[in-house]
């Protein structure tokens, strides 16, 4: 059988930059051993598999190369990119995650809107061996998402934050039961809020390129922050990428685009 297959680069509106996600539509659920030897092979840091349960409603569920996701901002984007595009009737779509996050699409003036839910984060110290390993040498703060598994590090600059080159053999090798750290501080650039990067190395690749489930808790902390509902984020990767987010109650908006690189079929994996 084969797996309708979409690549799509999100959170940006060139190809080549955001982040890349492999999109698979499935007629019927397969078994997660195969989603994840899909997304091993090719090696995002995630894939994303949806199965149509109504005109518009949506199953999906993300995997690393290494594991199931919770919830993924980029890989919802990209997915929800290849519906608008393969359903060009719907302006809206709803995806019921694995662990229960229902999430609302939106495709509004050449934009895909985005409703994540809001998550709370609380203050956590920042063990040395990752914060050496990271190269930072000194933070505003650290705070814990237990939604993500996610420690989040607030940093002086976005010019430092830009030029950390994290070890990430060192990190790899330190025993840690956390997903990842995500290090963000205010941003110098023109027309934005703040800025981040996230490294996972114990769950996905080393850096992700573009992060966008991270916003459910980061959007809440820089709004607080800078006292604004609405704000423009800018994650300085290598291949950058960009949206606005705003929170409305216990919605976390997130609002950017999408664009397809390649569409063709995958054979299915054998049972």
């Amino acid at each position: 059988m084969k797996i309708k297959t979409f690549i799509a680069d999100a959170f940006t509106d060139k190809l080549f930059k955001g982040n890349p996600a492999a999109v698979c539509i499935l007629k019927e659920a397969i078994p997660e051993e195969n989603m994840i030897q899909i997304a091993k092979e090719f090696g995002f840091s995630e894939s994303a598999f949806v199965i149509q349960k109504g005109p518009a409603d949506f199953s999906i569920r993300y995997f690393s190369p290494v594991t199931e996701i919770p919830l993924c901002g980029h890989a919802t984007m990209a997915s929800a990119k290849v519906l608008f595009s393969e359903y060009p009737d719907l302006d809206t779509l709803t995806f019921k995650t694995q662990f229960g996050h229902i999430l609302e699409l939106r495709s509004n003036n050449n934009q895909i809107e985005m409703v994540f839910p809001v998550h709370e984060t609380e203050k956590s110290p920042f063990p040395d061996d990752i914060k050496n390993a990271i190269g930072i040498q000194n933070i505003i703060n650290c705070e814990y998402n237990k939604d993500h598994n996610i420690l989040m590090v607030e940093i002086e600059s976005s010019k430092q934050l830009e030029e950390l080159s994290p070890d990430f053999a060192i990190l790899k090798q330190i025993k840690t039961t956390i997903s990842g750290v995500l290090v963000t501080a205010p941003s110098a650039r023109n027309g934005y809020d703040f800025e981040y990067r996230y490294f996972w190395p114990w769950s996905g690749s080393n850096e992700d390129p573009v992060t966008g489930g991270v916003q459910s808790f980061l959007c809440k902390y820089w709004s607080v922050k800078l006292d604004k509902n609405i704000l423009n984020a800018f994650q300085c990767s290598e291949r950058t990428g960009s949206m606005q987010v705003e929170l409305k109650g216990d919605q976390t908006i997130i609002r950017s685009n999408a664009v397809i690189f390649l569409a063709g079929e995958m054979n299915q994996p054998a049972d």
